[in-house]
């Protein structure tokens, strides 16, 4: 799957990577036609597993003294990480956040598919915003990882129905929701620039949670 849609760990595996590197890069992939021998929907389509239970979350490791952020908060942090993305980061064209807070992602790694344009298109380039960046991380809400594998759960069979047939069904890891998507992203199989596919894409957008689009 291209850089656009795929990506390689769930949203707090992804928070512990930005925090850990000082210049941040999204992994890049390319893919063939999502041709026929895919698997079928009907044969992987999968029940919520036991571990899918709502885990612990910044918030909680907050203590009385720190109470948990607000979606209000934020936003405010996403619009000063954007503003700095634009100033410093070398992206003046990186988009506005959504009203809930969360990112665009599928606009941002346009962005960063775009010929020269992949440094630092998460945490600025020469990592001008990772302060900004780990802010946001701070700030985000809780995810309620049970609802989260249900939602890529109910993605991936869209996607399906809509004619991607391998396209995986998440996993759960250790409590945390594990995006699906291409079976095998090393040797990609799925096609993320077809048009077939960008179609079911738009078709299964709103399967997706708050934060978990550009997630599978």
């Amino acid at each position: 799957m291209n850089l656009s849609h795929r990506r390689t760990a769930a949203a707090r595996l992804r928070i512990a990577a930005l925090v850990a590197l000082p210049v941040l890069a999204l992994s890049v992939g390319c893919g063939g036609d999502d041709g026929a021998g895919g698997t079928k929907k009907s044969d992987v389509v999968a029940d919520v597993p036991d571990d899918a239970k709502p885990s612990a979350s910044q918030d909680d490791e907050k203590g009385p003294d720190k109470p948990a952020a607000g979606r209000s908060e934020f936003y405010d942090v996403q619009v000063k990480y954007v503003q700095c993305m634009r100033a410093k980061g070398g992206y003046p064209d990186f988009p506005d956040p959504r009203l809930s807070g969360y990112l665009d992602w599928d606009r941002i790694n346009e962005i960063g598919s775009q010929p020269g344009r992949n440094e630092g298109i998460k945490g600025g380039k020469n990592g001008a915003c990772v302060t900004e960046l780990r802010a946001t991380m701070d700030a985000e809400p809780k995810i309620d990882q049970r609802k989260a594998y249900e939602s890529m759960l109910a993605h991936a069979a869209c996607m399906r129905d809509h004619g991607v047939s391998r396209f995986a069904n998440p996993t759960m890891s250790g409590g945390i929701a594990q995006p699906g998507g291409d079976p095998n992203p090393a040797s990609p199989t799925i096609d993320g620039d077809s048009p077939a596919y960008k179609k079911a894409r738009e078709a299964c957008r709103t399967k997706l949670l708050d934060g978990l689009d550009g997630m599978q």
